[in-house]
């Protein structure tokens, strides 16, 4: 029997850090088990304009599916639809003050909040640095529900040379969440 694909879909919000989005898409891309559904943000669309080279059709066709934001009649608005995750990669503090409390008023906020009542994996990565203290009680409540949060938090054992060795190392750690096999460098081996 013949093993479906596993569906992911990859949210990409306002927060600076595109480029972590773009190095998953691209790392799922070439998994021929995995489906991906990929959603942008209006401040995304700008954010990868002013923080990378890639245009939003590139992204969009490095992707089995794509949708615009304000569709919420999308499939994966719907719990009927099956996936088996969803990654908000890089997560605003806006989008996850909307999704701590249901808001669900575009199609990234009513995904996850469909991913949350259908109990699958969401995977979440902050990115906002101070934290204020709203900022961690939302992260807070939405941990306890079972949400993953992977901030993008550098490891300097692997001895990075490059930016592209620190978002690769974070790819890492999104794909391990996601339980999807990779042969990233980098993992520690001990001492």
């Amino acid at each position: 029997m013949i093993e479906p694909k596993k569906k992911v879909i990859i949210a990409v919000t306002g927060s600076s850090g595109t480029i972590y989005a773009i190095d998953l898409i691209k790392k799922l891309q070439k998994n021929p088990n995995v489906e991906t559904h990929g959603v942008f943000s209006a401040w995304a669309k700008k954010n990868l304009q002013l923080e990378t080279d890639y245009s939003l059709a590139q992204l969009n066709a490095m992707l089995d599916y794509s949708y615009n934001d304000h569709d919420l009649g999308a499939k994966i608005a719907s719990g009927s639809f099956l996936v088996d995750a969803m990654v908000i990669v890089p997560a605003s503090m806006k989008t996850i003050a909307s999704i701590s409390v249901g808001l669900g008023d575009n199609l990234i906020s009513r995904a996850a909040d469909v991913t949350l009542k259908e109990r699958r994996q969401l995977i979440m990565v902050p990115r906002e640095t101070p934290l204020s203290t709203i900022h961690l009680e939302n992260m807070t409540k939405l941990s306890q529900m079972g949400v993953e949060m992977i901030p993008p938090i550098p490891a300097f054992y692997n001895h990075p040379e490059t930016i592209q060795d620190l978002v690769s190392h974070q790819t890492m750690k999104l794909l391990d969440a996601l339980h999807i096999h990779n042969d990233s460098t980098g993992r520690w081996e001990g001492i």
